[in-house]
């Protein structure tokens, strides 16, 4: 069995959404200073790094991240390589990808991968994302969950169709995933969101299982 850490390391300086919190992380009880323990302070928004949104991200009324169902978030998964240099995924992308009925977890990997190779973390507006199209035969194909490697599943400027055609349908968002390590197949997933009442998001540490 091999498994694939397809999550992104949190540290402070990582790229983040334009207007999310940026990340903090320190110690605030040191041993070397006598402490009896190390203890760290965490301060970052729910969607930074690897993270699911919850409907509640765009629905007022939306089901918020502690209530997503844990059968949809463990399961077997379809990497697709999303290999073309197009601006937006549409529903072509994705039929040429071989999206197609029976897929109940969805995975894209894309160019955005490429940027968590860099040392220097920057945000990318130019990332590849799944435009109003792919979003719709999403929803049409019966999909439960689709991740992307990304900070967002719907191109920069064009938030809102997406989310909310795939937030309204009841489907779990996963972004921020690193999938430079792994290739088109299936595989077992396990994205598991820090248990947040309430929460619109959460961080998540999400791996591929080969078998």
């Amino acid at each position: 069995m091999i498994i694939h850490d397809i999550s992104l390391t949190v540290v402070p300086g990582m790229a983040v959404w334009p207007g999310d919190p940026g990340l903090s992380l320190e110690r605030v009880n040191k041993i070397e200073n006598g402490a009896n323990a190390n203890v760290s302070h965490l301060d970052m928004g729910v969607h930074t790094g690897t993270h699911i949104d919850a409907p509640f991200h765009f629905l007022p009324q939306g089901a918020s991240v502690e209530k997503l169902d844990l059968n949809v978030l463990i399961g077997q998964a379809h990497v697709v390589d999303i290999s073309g240099r197009e601006e937006e995924i549409g529903k072509d992308s994705l039929v040429k990808a071989g999206v197609k009925p029976g897929i109940k977890r969805l995975l894209l990997k894309t160019v955005n991968s490429e940027y968590w190779l860099k040392p220097q973390q920057r945000f990318e507006s130019g990332f590849l994302g799944v435009n109003l199209e792919g979003a719709e035969y999403v929803v049409e194909l019966g999909i439960q969950l689709v991740g992307i490697d990304y900070l967002s599943i719907a191109p920069f400027h064009k938030s809102r169709p997406t989310h909310l055609t795939l937030l309204s349908a009841g489907i779990v968002i996963l972004e921020g995933l690193n999938l430079n390590s792994v290739s088109a197949g299936v595989y077992y997933l396990v994205a598991l969101p820090i248990k947040l009442g309430g929460s619109d998001g959460a961080p998540a540490r999400v791996v591929l299982i080969d078998n």
